[in-house]
């Protein structure tokens, strides 16, 4: 009972801070919103017994997109902000999508046989996948470190060198 109330606290939180993501008119608070809604993911992992996803789910989107997403906004402009249509008129037709694909997802929730499977839950083990990692893939895993360093850095320099040229003129 107790995962469960949990659960129904995770999911209530979730979609809170969702819909404040996408309603909020302030970039800054949307983005704090949106780290509440990867912090709630991974606590949803928790409660299913997958912690190296919610490391994974701390790290990779509550760390590292939530830090880019306020790096963007740091480098765009208070004007460029201000000038964008936050009233948008397909926000009226976006409305019944959204409730008509909800209602589709129901009527086939509702509509199929959900029976429980007989497979043993495995055992929540890492320990095998440091190996797997870090001997039989050790090459591309450092690849794709260093891939990433080096986008991010040119990510940095393209976007300081706009902001030079844009000040110089």
């Amino acid at each position: 009972m107790g995962e469960f109330i949990a659960f129904i606290i995770l999911a209530v939180c979730l979609l809170g801070s969702a819909l404040l993501v996408v309603t909020l008119r302030d970039i800054v608070h949307a983005v704090l919103c949106l780290i509440l809604v990867f912090f709630s993911v991974a606590g949803i992992f928790i409660l299913l017994n997958a912690d190296f996803l919610a490391v994974v789910q701390i790290l990779v989107y509550a760390g590292g997109v939530s830090i880019m997403v306020v790096f963007g906004v740091m480098t765009v402009q208070r004007t460029q902000i201000q000038r964008s249509n936050s009233a948008n008129s397909r926000f009226l037709v976006a409305i019944p999508v959204v409730f008509g694909t909800f209602l589709v997802a129901a009527i086939t929730a509702a509509r199929n046989i959900w029976t429980p499977a007989n497979v043993p839950v495995p055992e929540n083990d890492i320990k095998h996948l440091a190996p797997i990692l870090l001997d039989n893939y050790v090459i591309p895993f450092e690849a794709a470190a260093i891939l990433l360093t080096v986008a991010m850095t040119g990510a940095l320099l393209l976007v300081k060198e706009v902001k030079d040229s844009g000040n110089k003129s």
